[in-house]
């Protein structure tokens, strides 16, 4: 296993280690409030334990706290026969924790974008500079090779355009002698072209 992995394992154990360490904190905070007889509700549960709304409402401890409640009004006591404004005031005060919660977890949440968004960033700054120098190394390879082939095309250029006035000399002298053969009259006639031909005929 690398670091990294440990790294990552050891992580994940610590986080699950304080996940369950919330959860007997919730679990026993249920426990003092039924024992208190004090009213039992999700927020009362999470102020008491000292955790997030959101946990009382995890598995396991939304289950302990509907119990407890429902015990609670099977038996009520003395501080459970309050006024009809208790159960009001208490879904007022799980409303404003809860909103209180969500508040905090939405601040939460940003933060973490904002980390991941520049984490993220540096990752692809680093990675867009590699590429970069990649494609610089792979531009200058094909420059090199197309110079060495514009030097090679250049000598082949000279080469060609020394032979040119040479060829150009053959042209023109080639061009002379058929004028002068024109004008004498030494054109071959095109019956002598073919001598074998017609004799073939004949025969």
């Amino acid at each position: 296993m690398t670091a990294r992995a440990r790294s990552t394992d050891g992580m994940h154990q610590a986080r699950r280690a304080d996940s369950e360490h919330k959860r007997q904190r919730a679990l026993q905070a249920v426990q003092e409030l039924e024992a208190a007889g004090e009213p039992i509700t999700f927020a009362t549960v999470a102020r008491r334990a000292d955790v997030s709304t959101w946990l009382v409402y995890a598995p396991g401890v939304k289950e302990a706290v509907l119990a407890a409640r429902d015990r609670q009004r099977a038996t009520p006591g003395p501080s459970t026969q309050a006024s009809p404004e208790v159960p009001a005031t208490g879904l007022r005060t799980d409303l404003a924790l809860a909103r209180a919660e969500i508040t905090r977890l939405r601040q939460e949440r940003d933060a973490l974008r904002a980390g991941m968004q520049r984490a993220l960033g540096a990752r692809l700054d680093q990675l867009g500079r590699q590429d970069l120098i990649d494609r610089i190394d792979e531009l200058t390879r094909h420059n090199e090779h197309l110079l060495g082939e514009v030097d090679r095309l250049t000598v082949q250029r000279d080469a060609l355009s020394r032979q040119v006035p040479a060829l150009e000399e053959d042209l023109a002298a080639a061009r002379t002698s058929l004028r002068r053969m024109i004008r004498e009259g030494n054109l071959p006639d095109r019956a002598d072209t073919h001598p074998a031909s017609d004799r073939d005929k004949q025969s």
